[in-house]
């Protein structure tokens, strides 16, 4: 779901960066209104647990994969607007540190993914979520928050000038599809799993519950031996660019020994991706401990 840098036009990548900017400022203010210190531990925890599951390809189609988004996850355990600069943390670091995702391209996956994907997860759950159609909605979220994304992406791609034919588009939909009802399922299971250990948790965030600690053992189990099953199998959006034979425009403006969530300086395959993993895991838990002890200094002010 992450654009590369060569693939959309000037005009777009700009205006995608002009709009994400004051965007993104707008929701860390609004994160900053009842923020308090009790939350900094669930925000860096579920940084780190969404950036080790984006790492974890499973198959969807023949020939694809899919990955979890996290946009609904977030936005059920830290509110939308938290949610929405967690999320911008995630692609910064993943596009500067492991070249997923192009950095001239980084507003566009933020208004995709950051922006649209958690807003959208956001209101099915804000509407239903409170009564008898919970799961429900908590499912309808996930699912259109990678829907909409998809949409969004292939939308640029579109105004970039990149023809699609109907037929691989449709392919392509149809593998978003699938992810997305996976989306579903696995948020549905992990916010069940997450409310059956704190039952409050999505309703009264806090730090220092056995539910926190749970959510950092899976993030650090899935960047440490999740790697091993991932599958290898592009993305939905790297076949469809492999599909309309646009994959060779893909270019990185910086080469990082991180790159590919592989550490480069190591010699084993697992060790290289498990040291990437753990990196990646620690940056995405500092950045968002800072901006949440900056939030909670900046309420009390």
């Amino acid at each position: 779901m992450h654009i590369p840098d060569g693939f959309l036009s000037t005009p777009v990548w700009t205006a995608m960066n002009i709009a994400a900017a004051p965007a993104v400022g707008v929701m860390a203010r609004r994160a900053q209104r009842g923020f308090d210190h009790e939350r900094i531990p669930l925000l860096g925890v579920m940084g780190a647990f969404v950036f080790a599951a984006q790492m974890i390809n499973f198959p969807v189609a023949v020939g694809a994969s899919g990955h979890l988004l996290g946009g609904a996850l977030l936005a059920y355990t830290l509110g939308p607007a938290a949610a929405a600069v967690t999320m911008t943390a995630i692609l910064a670091i993943q596009a500067l540190v492991f070249q997923d995702g192009g950095i001239l391209a980084l507003g566009a996956n933020v208004v995709n993914m950051a922006l649209l994907g958690v807003l959208v997860a956001w209101l099915p759950y804000r509407w239903w979520g409170a009564g008898r159609w919970r799961r429900p909605a908590i499912f309808l979220g996930a699912a259109l928050s990678v829907m909409v994304s998809a949409a969004a992406a292939i939308s640029q791609l579109l105004l970039s000038g990149i023809p699609m034919p109907e037929a691989i588009l449709g392919v392509s939909l149809g593998v978003f599809a699938v992810s997305a009802l996976l989306e579903g399922a696995i948020t549905v299971a992990v916010a069940g799993a997450l409310e059956t250990m704190q039952p409050d948790l999505l309703r009264k965030p806090a730090g220092g519950s056995f539910a926190v600690g749970a959510l950092a053992g899976g993030a650090v189990l899935l960047a440490v031996v999740g790697v091993l099953f991932a599958s290898a199998r592009p993305d939905g959006l790297e076949r469809l660019a492999e599909d309309i034979g646009i994959s060779e425009q893909a270019s990185a403006l910086v080469a990082t020994p991180l790159a590919d969530y592989e550490a480069a300086f190591f010699e084993g395959e697992w060790l290289r991706k498990a040291a990437a993993g753990i990196t990646g895991l620690l940056l995405i838990f500092g950045a968002c401990v800072a901006w949440g002890r900056f939030a909670a200094r900046k309420r009390s002010a």
